[in-house]
């Protein structure tokens, strides 16, 4: 009797760029991809951070190079991806949030986390997707949305409105990019805790209301993030696209 056998969740001989990964949940994301094999391109503007976490991968024995680059200059992008041969992995981490009452947010600020979590993510990916198809080659992109991309939340109407975008962008880039073997997904966190984080965890008024929402009753961490950006990378997700993968604890469950 022949059984059938698991897919790998190992990610040998292919290559992943991560945006935002200098810190917080790129690093991590970049930091699971490495260790499943797949040889790691970290993209942030920081390149002292880039450098040091580079560094630390290269030490563990992982594949890893750094790319210092603002994402939201797109001639910088697309030339820093024309001198490099395509990604078979793109997950776009890189975000931003002012958070701010509906009433007293700054059209500046709009503009600003629209360009980066919304265009910039929508660029990238289009320049990642060219590579492949041009390439003949199958894919995984993955943008990390949040669980405010199913929901709304107090103080963070621009930022809900940018990952409502983000689970649209997932949708319709699945429907398009499905026939050339390029699968599109997203991972919706709920508050993890990380340095951006930090300020928020730090108001306990604010705190106790995360807590009282997400029903396992214990803030995120960037582990609890890792093992799905593997999985949506790998062959055991050949058969998923267009779909958002809730890490919220319960939040989004009622």
């Amino acid at each position: 009797m022949s059984l059938p056998r698991t897919p790998s969740f190992r990610l040998d001989r292919r290559r992943a760029l991560v945006t935002g990964a200098g810190r917080g949940i790129g690093l991590a994301l970049a930091c699971a991809l490495a260790e499943a094999g797949a040889a790691v391109t970290l993209c942030a503007r920081s390149g002292d951070e880039l450098n040091r976490a580079v560094a630390a991968l290269r030490e563990r024995g992982d594949e890893a190079e750094p790319l210092a680059l603002d994402i939201t200059d797109h001639g910088a992008v697309e030339a820093a991806l024309a001198s490099r041969p395509p990604f078979d992995i793109l997950v776009n981490n890189a975000g931003m949030n002012r958070p701010a009452p509906f009433v007293d947010v700054d059209l500046a600020d709009y503009d600003r986390i629209m360009g980066l979590n919304v265009r910039a993510t929508y660029a990238l990916s289009q320049l990642v997707a060219r590579g492949l198809v041009a390439a003949g080659k199958p894919g995984a992109i993955i943008h990390v949305s949040s669980q405010m991309g199913h929901v709304g939340g107090v103080d963070r109407t621009v930022y809900a409105a940018s990952k409502h975008a983000v689970e649209g962008l997932t949708k319709a880039m699945a429907i398009e990019l499905g026939p050339k073997g390029i699968r599109v997904n997203s991972i919706a966190p709920t508050f993890i805790r990380t340095e951006l984080t930090a300020s928020t965890f730090a108001n306990p008024e604010r705190l106790a209301w995360i807590r009282s929402k997400i029903k396992l009753d214990r803030i995120g961490e960037v582990e609890d993030v890792m093992g799905a950006a593997v999985f949506l990378a790998s062959d055991a997700a050949a058969l998923i696209t267009g779909t958002s993968l809730l890490i919220d604890g319960g939040w989004t469950a009622g």
